[in-house]
């Protein structure tokens, strides 16, 4: 169902926006937020467990293994790096390199997998992200500085975290394989930051376990989404996620979106519209 990508974009939209809400705050630093918005999710996700809980025997081979150990460490740097740039940096500054994320994925796809080869999808996917990009690119120049490079590796190991994924999916559920991801990226930022979680005040750490919630249904639809729409198409899909991101930081942060923003939000949005009838997806 499309429905559920396009949930799932509005999802990472909100996510990101009340993340900032919370980084921005003096007594909460990126490495505490990191141990404590994975144990946030962890704790989500322990009752669905008990209703989806599966792992195939492929999973315990060698390869599978190695595989997940590689989608845990790009997770827990990437998530160290982006939680770092918007302690200190405006979520619309970030966007243009946050958004080179997509594309990164679609040309891994495209180099890894041939099913994701579909020549209809492709070129609505590039149009849609280098239309994000572009919007955000100044006039005369790039401005990088520590936070838009810490950004930028984010962005390239969430791709690379992403795609690997696809490759031992299949031997979970995805509600499974996120908990095993979170509950690891938890224990080792644990173990390397000593973050106390009872620290933070209880106000803050229920607003932390509403966001875990919002985290946890954007990755199982877009984990959902890799495995039957595949790659390409649904990145094209969560392409409107910095469309909402521009729409909830307008309303909740007061960042405005220039002209550019709004034309490139139209060019996804007619991108997307594209995409579904091309392809048939139901609603």
């Amino acid at each position: 169902m499309v429905w559920q990508p396009i949930l799932g974009a509005a999802a990472e939209g909100i996510g990101i926006v009340s993340e900032k809400q919370i980084l921005k705050r003096k007594d909460v630093s990126y490495k505490n937020y990191t141990v404590l918005g994975f144990l946030a999710i962890v704790i989500v996700m322990i009752p669905l467990l008990f209703f989806y809980w599966k792992v195939s025997p492929q999973a315990y081979e060698l390869k599978n293994i190695l595989i997940l150990v590689l989608v845990v460490i790009l997770s827990l740097i990437a998530n160290l790096l982006y939680f770092f740039s918007i302690k200190w940096e405006k979520v619309t500054a970030l966007e243009p390199i946050r958004l080179l994320q997509p594309l990164f994925v679609i040309i891994l796809a495209l180099f890894l997998f041939p099913s994701e080869r579909n020549l209809v999808i492709i070129p609505l996917a590039i149009i849609a992200s280098l239309a994000l990009i572009g919007s955000h690119i100044k006039k005369h120049h790039l401005s990088f500085n520590k936070y838009a490079l810490a950004t930028l590796f984010s962005s390239l190991f969430f791709a690379i975290e992403l795609v690997a994924s696809k490759y031992i999916l299949e031997y979970y559920s995805s509600i499974t394989f996120y908990f095993i991801r979170c509950f690891f990226i938890f224990l080792a930022g644990f173990l390397i930051f000593r973050t106390n979680p009872l620290k933070p005040k209880t106000k803050i750490k229920l607003y932390i376990l509403a966001i875990g919630i919002i985290w946890v249904f954007y990755r199982i639809v877009l984990y959902y989404g890799y495995m039957h729409y595949g790659i390409v198409l649904t990145t094209l899909l969560f392409a409107l996620a910095p469309v909402f991101t521009y729409f909830f930081s307008y309303i909740f942060l007061k960042e405005k979106p220039c002209i550019r923003n709004i034309i490139a939000a139209i060019v996804i949005v007619i991108c997307v519209i594209i995409g579904i009838i091309k392809t048939g997806i139901d609603f």
